[in-house]
Order: structure tokens, then sequence, then C-alpha cells
């Protein structure tokens, strides 16, 4: 096979880097190494910047985002007890985020390219990348055939590699061109998912004692919940009833009051950590997404960075076959690394202010107090957490 585009991973920013490129009139292969249904299968933070939206719109699969998602122009912090509201719209001229789920964006970005007959080869196995430091790079897999494991081989002009954290082409990087920088949080997030209404039809961010918790939701009927809790819990350690007793003992009473408990659909935990690879581009081989940086969840920016790494290479390579220019190409990984770093630490930062330090002491709890108390007094300090919450422009600071 040979297309212009090889693109390894089919999550969101596989299949949003593959219909912007079909937008464009690109020849683009997506190689995925599970299921169709096993990819829509995983429960993702749904909160998407107006960046991520307008890339939705601009790939032609925005209707059913408009129609289901859920607009929020603000947000709650809560501490001490007591609620307070950051007027994200206000603060920011009229920006808002959308509460739309990673599933649903991935599954509109799907029917979209299976509608338009463009080729998305799942359940590749062995996927291995190619001579990325020369103009024929290729990318080897194998898949399930008439007489057994047949070995497969696409030739591309370049590969884009939006194969997650364990993917393999960061992995094929050269270790001698390549840097990485991490950071482990001490905790994790325990989550739930429930089709109980939301306790507040905005999100709250909980800065307790006892530790973060976040109410959010996915629709009108579907809620989603978090709990920090030690890294050496376990699922089956917690039960339906632990969780909703512990989150209520994290709220204020008006939400306990309103909180509806039910069965969970889905229970895990995530643990928290910042990473970032620099660079994001070896020869014609180029990471987004997850392959080239993790964020922790709190503020909501992992797939919002996704989509902006996105849109940043798909500019460069549409420059690149339409203008004969490889200004974007040359640039891509230093435009994306500012934003990214941005990002980086305005998590860092909210994960910080709002998640329980055992090691800090009462002390580190008075102090977090202290800054929200002067966050929500402030104009400019809510202005600051409304504007990096909401996403800062793709072309800020430039």
């Amino acid at each position: 096979m040979r297309v212009q585009v090889a693109i390894v991973g089919g999550g969101p920013a596989g299949h949003l880097l593959g219909q912007l490129l079909y937008k464009a009139g690109i020849d683009a292969v997506i190689i995925e190494r599970q299921t169709r249904d096993y990819v829509l299968g995983r429960i993702r933070a749904g909160v998407l910047e107006q960046v991520c939206i307008d890339l939705m719109d601009e790939a032609g699969v925005g209707q059913r985002m408009h129609a289901e998602g859920l607009v929020h122009g603000g947000f709650d912090m809560l501490f001490k007890g007591e609620r307070h509201r950051i007027d994200m719209n206000r603060l920011t001229g009229g920006k808002n985020v959308m509460v739309y789920g990673q599933t649903e964006v991935t599954r509109d970005l799907m029917d979209a390219r299976q509608a338009a007959g463009l080729t998305t080869i799942y359940e590749a196995s062995n996927v291995t990348v190619h001579d990325f430091d020369t103009d024929k790079p290729r990318v080897r897999y194998e898949k399930d055939g008439p007489n057994g494991k047949e070995v497969h081989e696409i030739e591309c002009d370049f590969i884009a590699g939006c194969d997650g954290f364990h993917g393999v082409c960061r992995a094929s990087a050269p270790r001698s061109a390549i840097r990485e920088y991490e950071k482990i949080y001490p905790f994790g997030w325990l989550g739930i998912l429930s089709d109980t209404p939301p306790v507040h039809h905005e999100l709250i961010y909980a800065n307790s004692p006892r530790g973060f918790a976040l109410c959010s939701q996915r629709s009108h009927t579907r809620s989603r919940y978090y709990l920090q809790v030690p890294l050496t819990d376990k699922v089956e350690d917690w039960s339906d009833e632990a969780f909703w007793q512990e989150l209520r003992l994290r709220l204020d009473p008006e939400a306990r009051a309103k909180l509806v408990t039910g069965p969970s659909i889905e229970k895990s935990i995530a643990p928290l950590r910042s990473f970032v690879t620099e660079p994001m581009r070896f020869g014609r081989m180029f990471l987004a997404g997850d392959a080239a940086h993790i964020v922790p969840p709190t503020g909501a920016k992992g797939l919002n960075l996704a989509a902006t790494d996105v849109k940043y290479l798909s500019n460069a390579l549409i420059e690149f076959y339409q203008d004969k220019t490889e200004a974007g190409i040359d640039n891509y990984s230093e435009r994306c690394l500012r934003r990214i770093w941005r990002a980086e630490r305005f998590s860092w930062w909210f994960t910080g202010l709002m998640h329980r330090f055992p090691e800090n002491g009462e002390i580190g709890q008075k102090f977090q107090e202290a800054e929200l108390d002067y966050l929500i007094h402030s104009e400019a300090g809510a202005r600051s957490v409304a504007e990096n919450y909401v996403g800062l422009p793709l072309d800020f600071g430039e």
C-alpha cells in the first residue's frame, strides 16, 4: 500500500488528523492495534475547549456535538465548605467550554471516516515504523488473514505517531535524540460513571482536608465523579456505597443534599503524571497527543492538547502538499511544545492547589485555602484561572 500519510493510532487524535487531511484531499490511512469497539470502550474525560470545538466543526463532524453537548460558562471551586463560581464567560470575553465525552468525539470521527469509505486498519499487531529519517518512511504490521498472520507494509511520505503513551512511535525514536520530562503524583483518581442526574449543572472542583473531589457529567442523566485516593488503593477496595459516602464527606451541604446516588456502570483508578517529550519530530515522523505528552486530568487538558497538536500538524502537511513549503513541518515541534508547556504548567499548578499532599501537613492545607481565597476575590487571579481553563488561543504569544 502507498499513501501520503500513515497515521499510527486510531483514537481521537488519529481520527481527527485523518479527517482534516481528508478534507484537504490528502490520502491517509489509520493503523490501530485494537478493535473499534475497544477504542470506543475507553472512558475518558470530555471537557472541550473552544479550539477543539472549532476543529470538530472544521472536520465536518460537529453536528451531534452541538446538539448534545452541554455548554458551560463557568465552574465552582469548593474549599472550606463553601462553593465559589469562576465565571469563565465574563472573565474571558464570552468564551465557554463544552462537556461532550471523548468517546462521543471519537465515535463521530469514526462514523465520518467510515461514511467516506476511508481506510482504517483495526487489529493490526506488531506495528513497527521504519526509515522515518529518510524520504521513504514505512510502517509494517501483522494482521490475521486466511492463512494466519500476514505481514503488510505501507509506504508513505510521513508517519504521524498518534499511538499514545505506550505506542511504538515514540519508542522508535533514537534515544540520543529525545529527552523526556516526567513527574509522578503520589495519588490517583478513583472515578465512577453512573446513570444519575448530575449534582450541579456545572463542574465542582473540591479542595477538602480529606482529599480532592470532582463532580462532573456526561449528560443531563449521566454523571462522572472522582475522588483522590492513595496509589495503594485498588478498585475492588471501593464499593459503590463507600464511594458515595466518601464523596458526601468532601462536598458542601447543598451539594450533599442534592447528590443522587446509584449503581456504577464503570469504576476505575487512574494514576496522575505530568510527562513531556522533546522534540516531537524525528525526520518524517511526528508525535501528537499522548504519544508526546501527558497531563494530570485536573483542568481537562489532555484531549484538547492532542487536538491542537493535530491542528498544527495538519496545517503543516497541507502546506507541504499544497504550497510546497516545509516551514510548518520545520516549526511543528517548537509550536506544539510552547503550547504544551503552558498547559502542563496550568495542570501542575491546579493539581497542586486542589489536592491533599499529606507530607505538607496542616500548613499545606492552609496555604491552599489562602490561595483559593485570593483567587476568588481577585479579578486578575480569577481571570488567569478562567483564561487557562477555557484554553489559550492557538496563536497566543506568537
